[in-house]
């Protein structure tokens, strides 16, 4: 399993690590490129030094004195000074050209015991200094030992490597708190969400008010706001439902308890008590059948392979199942079929349940007519039942669809929530408005 961190210290690790390794990586190429520009340099001015001395040796034939005025060609960039010195085959000193005895004898000393690499750099005491030897143009056996002093720049360049030292230790100080800042300022915001988070699952789901600098941290507090307000909503959605369930079934059962005690205690006659007594068992019984359809509808599209339905023998077999109601109350049929197939991939069980619903709640209004019309229009299919009856008041239309919402005349306000649940979970609409009566037009994407 992996470590877990905490938010604010990955960042402060990450920050720090990030800027020590960047200014590591600049402090070595800065170092390394200004030791390769001193070394070339230095070289460039031992090459100049050594032809000078070796010039100033072929002008004169015999040794000259010692402390003779020598060209030190110093370097305009660095300032260093060239000196020279012949040494015997050996590598014993014969003549200073120019600079200092002492040295002189000691770079010859080294000569003799380590011999000189090319522009090798020989530290003597506290002093460094740049070697190169080439043969003396006078006597062959003899060496010309030429030297510059760099003293000064490997100093330079100490004090160079001081410099970014100091500059990296006050880097990691700032990075330190500089990333102490920013990581509280992410762990903050994501600690204040996580609470947030806790209470909503804990049930408390009063929206809070939270001022975020950062866009994303403040998007995210207005979803869980937007959350925690619709499950609130769902939660007292659900409150209702079982509300208006638990009214809706005391009525039938009430009723059911009622006659049987009349049969039981011998006040009712049975024959007429069992009648109403069925009645309500069949009212009950469709009613828990609604019920439990609508919960199942609500859990999403439907599954499985789906077969093309036409919707004008959907309609046409639903007003035959409720050709006898529509008799009863006075209801005739007109339909505005296509004459070409309306086909919709939709179970049979599922489209029966929407337009059964929307056939008996128009024939439940009507004064004498129900209108169906069934269209493939060319982007969608559209199946429309109107009615002629008063049509819907403005005060029902908000909450036509919602579960157990009853208007003038309901039934049990289940209906139309099925037929709205069918409708959706075959990514398509139901929708009702009063144009005369009622009208509930469906529309399916094709």
């Amino acid at each position: 399993m992996k470590r877990k961190w905490h938010i604010r210290k990955r960042v402060l690790a990450t920050l720090i690590c990030l800027t020590c390794a960047i200014l590591l990586i600049v402090a070595l190429a800065f170092n390394l490129t200004m030791r390769a520009y001193i070394r070339s340099r230095v070289a460039a001015q031992l090459a100049t030094v050594q032809e000078s001395a070796s010039g100033e040796r072929r002008g004169d034939m015999f040794a000259p004195e010692e402390g003779r005025p020598f060209d030190e060609k110093p370097d305009r960039i660095t300032g260093a000074r060239g000196n020279a010195v012949v040494l015997d085959g050996d590598g014993n000193l014969i003549v200073v050209l120019h600079g200092d005895h002492a040295i002189g004898e000691a770079l010859a000393a080294h000569f003799r015991e380590f011999g000189v690499k090319k522009n090798e750099v020989v530290r003597i005491g506290d002093e460094s200094f740049a070697v190169a030897v080439a043969g003396d143009p006078v006597v062959a056996e003899n060496r010309l030992l030429v030297y510059v002093d760099v003293t000064s720049l490997t100093a330079l360049t100490g004090q160079i490597n001081l410099m970014l030292l100091a500059v990296i230790c006050t880097a990691v100080v700032l990075s330190i708190l500089l990333s102490g800042y920013f990581a509280r300022s992410f762990a903050e915001p994501v600690q204040r969400l996580s609470s947030f988070a806790g209470e909503i699952g804990g049930g408390n789901l009063a929206p809070q008010e939270f001022q975020f600098r950062d866009v994303e941290f403040d998007t995210l507090a207005g979803s869980m706001n937007r959350m925690a307000a619709e499950l609130q909503e769902a939660r007292q959605k659900q409150e209702t439902f079982f509300q208006n369930v638990s009214h809706e079934l005391r009525t039938p059962l009430t009723s059911i308890r009622g006659n049987a005690e009349g049969i039981v205690y011998g006040v009712m006659e049975p024959q007429s008590a069992a009648k109403v007594i069925l009645s309500e068992s069949d009212k009950l019984g469709g009613m828990v059948e609604d019920i439990l359809y609508l919960s199942r509808m609500g859990r999403g599209a439907p599954e499985g392979a789906l077969e093309p339905l036409d919707l004008r023998e959907i309609l046409s077999l639903c007003v035959s199942e409720q050709h006898a109601e529509a008799e009863k109350r006075g209801v005739a049929f007109r339909f505005d079929f296509d004459e070409a197939p309306v086909l919709l991939p939709i179970r049979e069980q599922d489209a029966q349940r929407l337009f059964g619903n929307l056939i008996s709640n128009a024939i439940r209004y009507a004064r004498s007519e129900v209108l169906l019309a069934c269209r493939g229009e060319e982007d969608c299919i559209a199946v429309r039942v109107s009615d002629d009856g008063e049509g819907i008041s403005p005060e029902d239309l908000p909450h036509i669809f919602a579960r157990f919402y009853k208007g003038k005349g309901g039934k049990h306000g289940i209906g139309l929530a099925i037929a709205l649940s069918v409708a959706e979970s075959y990514h398509g609409t139901l929708t009702a408005r009063t144009e005369g009566g009622a009208v509930f037009e469906a529309r399916f994407p094709r």
